[in-house]
């Protein structure tokens, strides 16, 4: 390749100049970020993670406090008090218990306002919700979600349907 202004070629840089090249770059980048790291105002960000990071975890928009029920305390068809199932149809086709409404509940998208309206709508005095018994448990966050939208008077069965099913299979 000749040069613009005729006074010889200039040559390609070889592949061991571009190597060379990305790796001062990445060399400086390490040190700027390092730099960076350590003059934070507030606590440096540690190189190396002191525990393992969750990658899916629920994110509820609205968040509220909903208090734990003991199995043994539900009351299926009680005068005034909504039972709610918050595990999906393939967990419920396993076991249902007698009255419960299925609201199922997802860690990654919020309830619908249909399913916020059939809680409203029943006039219930208390909400009782159970879950999948799991950690998290699936009722747990849905009566924090419903408490969170203004909901009152919302429990979740501590141990979720498979400690509600021995209570109520106990009781028998």
């Amino acid at each position: 390749m000749e040069d613009e202004t005729g006074g010889g070629t200039v040559r390609a840089p070889g592949a061991w100049a571009v190597v060379r090249d990305a790796a001062i770059v990445a060399a400086l980048s390490v040190l700027l970020s390092l730099t960076v790291n350590a003059a934070r105002s507030t606590k440096a960000l540690p190189l190396v993670a002191d525990k393992e990071y969750q990658v899916l975890v629920p994110c509820p928009e609205h968040e509220g406090s909903a208090d734990a029920l003991a199995a043994a305390k539900v009351r299926p068809g009680e005068q005034g008090v909504l039972l709610v199932d918050a595990r999906d149809e393939e967990q419920r086709r396993s076991w249902k218990a007698r009255g419960a409404v299925s609201i199922p509940y997802d860690f990654l998208e919020p309830s619908s306002p249909e399913m916020l309206r059939k809680v409203l709508n029943s006039r219930a005095r208390r909400v009782v919700v159970f879950g999948d018994g799991d950690n998290p448990d699936s009722g747990e966050q849905l009566a924090r979600e419903l408490s969170g939208h203004g909901i009152r008077n919302v429990v979740f069965v501590k141990g979720g349907a498979p400690a509600l099913k021995a209570a109520l299979e106990g009781g028998k």
